[in-house]
């Protein structure tokens, strides 16, 4: 019982949270300067009345964003307004694909390198292993991924020829985006391991284990890990927003035609629909991850429900 109570209570604050984005988004974006229909040429002011009627930005703030509500409720995201002919929901479906995959692959790279780094440099602490893994991962969060991504191009595809440097079908060149993405993140994941790993190695009950003459690496894997993880757990919604949204500059580096562009030409152009559909999207997937997060955390450290 008090696990379905904390579960509607997470999946309530979420919806509640997506709201607030989605209103927040729809003002802001109509508040700043500018407008869809503006550009370098003089456009006659009765023709831009014409468009802003067609599209219904001729009505109040509230109704439109009332009517907007009502089109996203059945899966409506609008109509393009920088890329005619198409809706939001065709632009997206061609791009997300892309920057979701980017953002996945790095995550799965990130657990891969930066969970097992921080579990051995816990293991070594205070030895020079621990340290040089450390200034490892110190000096993999001093560089950003606009900086890595363009070394990783140079020295795996210019130089070696391992991947392909630029374009999305048919080439490799998107593994290095994930890469470049996985590498930044397993730096953040590897130090909060090894900080978390060192608080449980530390508790009274890995002591008594010890004292008992439970091997090493099975006090480490099955008494310590569980607790040690939960951290990193935690961490991995804000990590996938961070790799998503990281994602824009690597496309933009590697050529890939994810959301990243078709995001920054919205925001130039002012396609308000874009905009709106693009953070929506992205605002549900890390909502959904956030969700998950608090309900795999809550099965490995069950006192987190008592505290919500």
């Amino acid at each position: 019982m008090e696990t379905a109570r904390y579960i509607l209570s997470r999946f309530g604050q979420s919806l509640f949270a997506l709201l607030c984005i989605i209103t927040l988004t729809f003002f802001l974006a109509r508040l700043a300067p500018g407008g869809p229909f503006l550009d370098e040429k003089a456009v006659p002011e009765h023709l831009i009345e014409q468009m802003n009627k067609n599209y219904g930005f001729d009505k109040d703030l509230h109704i439109q964003y009332f009517l907007y509500l009502g089109r996203l409720i059945q899966g409506d995201l609008g109509p393009s307004l920088g890329n005619k002919g198409f809706s939001v929901n065709e632009v997206i479906a061609e791009g997300f694909p892309v920057s979701f995959m980017l953002g996945i692959v790095g995550l799965i790279i990130a657990l891969l390198i930066g969970v097992p780094v921080g579990v051995f440099a816990a293991a070594k602490r205070n030895t020079a292993i621990d340290y040089t893994l450390m200034a490892i991962a110190m000096l993999g969060i001093c560089l950003p991924t606009f900086v890595i991504a363009p070394l990783l191009g140079e020295l795996l595809a210019l130089n070696l020829g391992l991947f392909d440097v630029a374009l999305w079908e048919n080439s490799s060149a998107w593994f290095l985006g994930a890469l470049t993405l996985g590498l930044y993140y397993s730096a953040y994941i590897a130090r909060l391991t090894r900080g978390s790993m060192l608080d449980v190695l530390h508790q009274d009950f890995i002591r008594t284990a010890k004292a008992k003459g439970v091997a090493p690496m099975k006090v480490l894997f099955k008494h310590a890990f569980r607790g040690g993880i939960t951290p990193v757990v935690a961490y991995l919604g804000p990590a996938l927003a961070g790799l998503i949204g990281g994602s824009f500059v690597v496309e933009t580096v590697f050529g890939l035609p994810g959301l990243g562009q078709h995001f920054i030409k919205a925001a130039t152009n002012r396609d308000y629909w874009l905009i709106n559909g693009t953070v929506t999207v992205f605002a549900v997937l890390i909502l959904v991850m956030n969700f998950f997060v608090d309900v795999v955390q809550a099965w490995l450290d069950p006192r987190t429900r008592s505290r919500n």
